[in-house]
């Protein structure tokens, strides 16, 4: 059934966005800068959003939508909760190079054929993706 390739795909992307707002979660634990942390807080809080839109189309699509990152996305969070730089600029170089990372594992992931509905939001979520990296820019500079 084409939903359920479509319903996996977009399962994949979700767990993702779980990634994201894991990984915005232990840097706004460390950071100390209060304006940084607010903008951070902003992205994560985005990432939230749409988290609950991907889940919200699974379940349009009839799916059952994932609740975490999944096992693998759980032990590569917890790993790099130890890595996490303690310095504010290498923390937002960590951030950027994530949310990069991020982009292309999406990229990779929607390539299959997705509904021109999921496909439409997808694009949505990655322009949103590219407006954080050049937040992210913004704040190391």
């Amino acid at each position: 059934m084409v939903n359920n390739h479509v319903i996996n795909t977009l399962n994949d992307f979700l767990k993702g966005q779980y990634m994201g707002i894991h990984a915005y979660e232990n840097y706004i634990q460390k950071i100390s800068d209060e304006q940084i942390k607010r903008e951070l807080q902003k992205i994560q809080q985005e990432l939230k959003n749409d988290a609950s839109k991907v889940a919200e189309r699974i379940q349009n699509l009839g799916g059952k939508p994932a609740d975490s990152e999944g096992i693998v996305g759980s032990i590569q969070g917890y790993l790099n909760h130890f890595t996490i730089p303690n310095d504010t600029s290498e923390m937002l170089e960590d951030a950027l190079n994530g949310e990069n990372k991020g982009i292309q594992m999406a990229k990779e992931i929607v390539r299959g054929d997705l509904d021109p509905e999921s496909l439409q939001l997808i694009k949505e979520l990655l322009n949103k993706d590219r407006s954080h990296v050049e937040r992210l820019r913004g704040l190391i500079q």
